[in-house]
Formats: structure tokens, C-alpha cells, sequence
């Protein structure tokens, strides 16, 4: 798969952090240029592009999801969708969220606040090797009632077995949310076939898009039991109908997912490109890109090999993903690797003490080579 020509340019660096950031697309940059036309000559706003920017985000979002178009949840961020689920679900005192220990403070924070009503936080510490649907069994009790965690790791690359967790979940009658930010993108994913209730993501990561994007998708019977006042004008009617002699504004019961949109979807500088970013990742098959993925983990992790560092991610099976964790033999080291890396123009990402690469479809060989050509 040969997609660098549409991307960049890069300035000379060369860009493995795409679990930070992922790079825009050209088409997605043209895009942007066309949004920002439109408002500096404001007449190019018409009441039909205020509906069909948003309209054609959610058709995207639908075909990247295998899901209706009329159940994804426009955000922006997965914060978004995770204070949503947090804030809407009907938990009483005495129920039981489990989070996971070392997961992403976005996936923890949102349930934190729920401590005061009464509602009992938990934390699964997961195994060295990650985790999995034992660990969570062993952790349900009659009291809980939701499992929200992270489908890729950002701090392992270690990837869940949703199907498993999911499975087990399901069986005791538990609510499993997933955040999906460093995996929707780079695999691929249909929601009704996966044994989950609902997916937030970021747009941002390896969806390509702008900062500011984000989605949400839960199950319509997990949708239908929040409990959210949530009224946004430009869903409950449209500018046309300021125009009428008497508009009285009414509540309407027929928005499904769109009653839980971030306010202001025609976000024509962020939306308008976003959807032109996704569009180019469909057009180039999911499968496609993750294969393509694959091969340069291939490729940086025998590198990284040979160089003497030791791989803490996973290096086969289902669990390994796009994010390869490393470290220097020398732990101690890793910072200044990270500096020397970035001294000769080559920007991957410094977590938790350790080095993190982590590519996409704009990457090539020669982009993992310059890397691995620095290492000491």
C-alpha cells in the first residue's frame, strides 16, 4: 500500500507518533481550505450545509463502524461520550463500576465524580501479561453494573479480547464500554457483531482527522435508558424555521443517537475535513491499512531487536497492535534516546519511562529504518 504521496509534507521529519497524532490527509487539508471559503464569504453557509456536514460525518462514521448512520453520536473527543455514558446511565447507590488499574486517565476520571452519589469505584489490576476475561470474572459481583476500559493500551499496546471480556460481561448482566481511540482506524471493527455496548474515540489519532473530533456509539436499548437533559436547538429545528411568524420551540422524541450530539455539529473546520479523512481511510479498506500497519511493526520490531532493546508490547498474536512499547537495555537511557531521536528529526512518543512507536498508513520502510538508524 503506497499512500505517502497522500500525505505530508513533512518537513523533513519523519512521523512515527501517530498515537499522539495522526497526520491529515491531503484530501482532508483541501477540505479544511473549502470549509474555511465558506467563511470568509458567509453566504456560502446555506441551511442545506449546515445539515449535510454533519449528515455525512455520522454516513462515514456508520460505514467505518458497520453500524446505522442514524446511531453514532457526533463528539468531540472520547471524553465526550464517556462523561455522556458517566453522567446519563441510571446507576444507584451501592453500584459498582469496575475500572482498570494504569488505564488511560480519559477512561478513569469521568466515573470518579459519581463517588459522592454513592456509587462504588473499583479498580481490576490486570495481569504482567494484560488483561483478560478471567481477571474480569473474578472481579464481578452482584453489585456491578458497568466495565469501562480500553481497547489498545496506551501505555502497553497490549489490545483486549472484546469478544472474551465481552462474553463474560454480558453473561453477569454488566455494561462493557469501550474506548477505542488508539485502535479505530488501524483495525477493524463492526459494532453489532462485537460483543460491546458502546465505543468512544477520539478523530484525531488514526482516523486522521483535526483535534476537536470525536464519536460515540452505544446499543439503542443502552441509549434509551440515559437520563440526560439535553435539548440542542439546530437538532430540535433548523435556522429556516426562525423565519416563521410563530416558532415555539418543542421537544422532539424522534432524535435517536442525534438527541446526544456535541453541540454545533456543523463544525465545517473540523467536521467538514474529518469526514474527508475518514472517506480516504474507507476507500483504502480498513483490512488494508491494518495489514499494511503490520508490516512495519514487523519491520521496527526486528530492528529494535537486533539493536539490543527489549520489546514490552506485544510482539504476536491478537494482543500486539500498532503501538510497540520499547526500552533501552539501560532503562535509565531512554530519555536521552528520546532526545537523540528527536534531535535527528525522527518524533515517536516518551511514556510512563519508556520509548513508544507507533505508525500508520502514511508511514513507509524507509520512515522505520531512519528510526532504527538512530538508535544507539
Amino acid at each position: 500500500m503506497k499512500c505517502a504521496k497522500d500525505f505530508g509534507p513533512f518537513d523533513g521529519k519523519t512521523w512515527l507518533n501517530c498515537s499522539h497524532q495522526g497526520a491529515l490527509p491531503k484530501v482532508a487539508a483541501e477540505a479544511a481550505e473549502e470549509a474555511i471559503r465558506w467563511k470568509i464569504a458567509p453566504h456560502e453557509l446555506t441551511s442545506s450545509r449546515f445539515t449535510k456536514v454533519p449528515a455525512r460525518l455520522r454516513k462515514a462514521l456508520g460505514a467505518l463502524l458497520g453500524a446505522a448512520a442514524d446511531e453514532v453520536i457526533l463528539a468531540n473527543s472520547a471524553s465526550y461520550g464517556l462523561h455522556l455514558l458517566a453522567n446519563g446511565l441510571p446507576l444507584e447507590p451501592g453500584d459498582e463500576v469496575l475500572l482498570v488499574e494504569g488505564d488511560f486517565p480519559s477512561v478513569v476520571l469521568p466515573w470518579l465524580g459519581l463517588e459522592r452519589k454513592g456509587v462504588v469505584i473499583r479498580f481490576v489490576r490486570p495481569p504482567k501479561e494484560g488483561l483478560d476475561a478471567d481477571t474480569i470474572e473474578r472481579h464481578i459481583t452482584s453489585k456491578t453494573r458497568v466495565l469501562c476500559t480500553t481497547w489498545v493500551h496506551s501505555f502497553t499496546g497490549c489490545a483486549l479480547d472484546l469478544d472474551a471480556v465481552g462474553g463474560v460481561c454480558h453473561a453477569h448482566g454488566v455494561r462493557f464500554l469501550v474506548n477505542g481511540a488508539q485502535a479505530i482506524g488501524a483495525r477493524p471493527l463492526d459494532v453489532n457483531g462485537a460483543k460491546i455496548d458502546a465505543l468512544v474515540s477520539v478523530g484525531f489519532k488514526y482516523l486522521c482527522g483535526p483535534y476537536g473530533t470525536g464519536f460515540c456509539w452505544m446499543r439503542p436499548e443502552l441509549r434509551d435508558a440515559l437520563d440526560v437533559n439535553r435539548a440542542y436547538w439546530l437538532s430540535m429545528q433548523t435556522a429556516d424555521d426562525l423565519g416563521k411568524e410563530e416558532s415555539i420551540p418543542t421537544i422532539r422524541q424522534d432524535l435517536g443517537a442525534r438527541q446526544y450530539d456535541i453541540f454545533g455539529t456543523a463544525n465545517f473546520f473540523n467536521f467538514k475535513p474529518w469526514t474527508a479523512a475518514i472517506e480516504y481511510l474507507l476507500s483504502k479498506g480498513i483490512a488494508n491499512i491494518a495489514a499494511h500497519d503490520g508490516a512495519l511493526v514487523d519491520r521496527l520490531l526486528e530492528g529494535l531487536l537486533e539493536h539490543g532493546y527489549r520489546i514490552l508490547s506485544p510482539t504476536h498474536g491478537p494482543a500486539r497492535t500498532t503501538l510497540v512499547i520499547a526500552s533501552h537495555p539501560d532503562r535509565s537511557r531512554n530519555a536521552a534516546v528520546h532526545r537523540e531521536l528527536r534531535a535527528q528529526n525522527v518524533e515517536i512518543a516518551f511514556r510512563r519511562g519508556n520509548l513508544r512507536f507507533s505508525p500508520h498508513v502514511y508511514n513507509t520502510s524507509e520512515d522505520v529504518d531512519t528510526a532504527l538508524s538512530v538508535l544507539p
